[in-house]
């Protein structure tokens, strides 16, 4: 059974990687965490940025949600658990860098496309994808993507820089880099190939890492 494995899992980890690494845990629960490096990424299964970067506990704040999403700065609604681990991450954790990371064959983009125009308010993951329908519109528009495959991709790398231009509306955001202790990267991680691309502001392309 699953809950099996993950029991199975625990207790190899327990006895092995817990107790070879046992003074970094004594440190990270005595000292409290200080990552330098934000992530903010999907809840898909298959794509695990500590797994990708090849990083230690306390090496990474990750934030995850639907589709890698941020949402602009809004005080309208109730609740904010991405807006609110940003701010955490920034204003109390001084971190020094974060990542957009996106990746391919997301579920949350596929479900963005191809979701009809009349979408009822009720439905979350239509509200919640709706914060990049801006790359969306854009995608559709584009008469040389053939297929969904390449408009989902395209619609991939488009909603990373919606969410580079949204983390700036946060004004700890954008005093922050203005004072250059704070840099914004945008990632891609295609899990077929294995590659990471970074979006390049200078030239509005994507290059590898």
């Amino acid at each position: 059974m699953p809950i099996d494995k993950l029991i199975a899992g625990y207790k190899r980890f327990r006895s092995g990687y817990f107790e070879d690494n046992r003074q970094r845990f004594t440190e990270l629960a005595d000292l409290g965490q200080s990552p330098k490096v934000a992530v903010i990424a999907c809840c898909d299964s298959r794509v695990d940025p500590s797994v990708i970067t090849d990083s230690t506990p306390g090496d990474l704040f990750v934030i995850r949600n639907v589709a890698n999403l941020v949402p602009p700065c809004e005080g309208k609604g109730t609740w904010h658990g991405t807006s609110a681990a940003l701010q955490f991450a920034v204003c109390d954790l001084q971190v020094e860098h974060i990542i957009v990371l996106g990746h391919a064959r997301c579920g949350g983009i596929r479900a963005l496309l191809q979701q009809p125009e009349n979408k009822g308010d009720d439905n979350f993951i239509s509200s919640w994808m709706s914060i990049v329908d801006e790359a969306r519109q854009q995608v559709l528009e584009n008469d040389e993507l053939k297929g969904l495959d390449e408009q989902a991709h395209a619609c991939e790398l488009g909603a990373i820089k919606v969410s580079l231009q949204n983390l700036e509306t946060f004004p700890w955001i954008r005093e922050r880099i203005q004072q250059n202790t704070l840099q914004l990267h945008g990632w891609f991680y295609d899990m077929v190939s294995g590659d990471i691309l970074r979006f390049d502001e200078n030239s509005n392309e994507y290059v590898a890492v």
